[in-house]
């Protein structure tokens, strides 16, 4: 039985500080607490989504260029063959070399 008024004192005395912050921190606005709680459950929702946004746009915009320079290099490496293979890109020659 000890324990049982132990338990219920102790969480008395919580819920009696606990009203007493919010009365000196809000005093008679009650209800703009409420409010302030609400805000700023908005604003922090607002934020996330703000870096979500501009996580994919970073990451789209890393693609992209990943995707260019890849396209790039891909165009650099034919003009490099074209330039040590001629025979590849020139007309069709015969047996002796000669053109027809």
């Amino acid at each position: 039985m000890a324990r049982d008024y132990d338990s219920q004192l102790l969480e008395s005395v919580a819920v009696r500080r606990r009203r007493m912050r919010d009365a000196l921190l809000f005093g008679a606005q009650r209800g703009r607490r409420t409010l302030d709680e609400r805000l700023g459950k908005v604003f922090a929702g607002i934020a996330i989504a703000a870096v979500l946004c501009a996580g994919c746009v970073g990451w789209s915009f890393l693609q992209a260029t990943l995707a260019k320079q890849k396209a790039e290099q891909e165009k650099q490496q034919q003009r490099q063959e074209q330039l040590y293979d001629p025979a590849s890109s020139s007309p069709s020659t015969g047996a002796s070399g000669e053109k027809r």
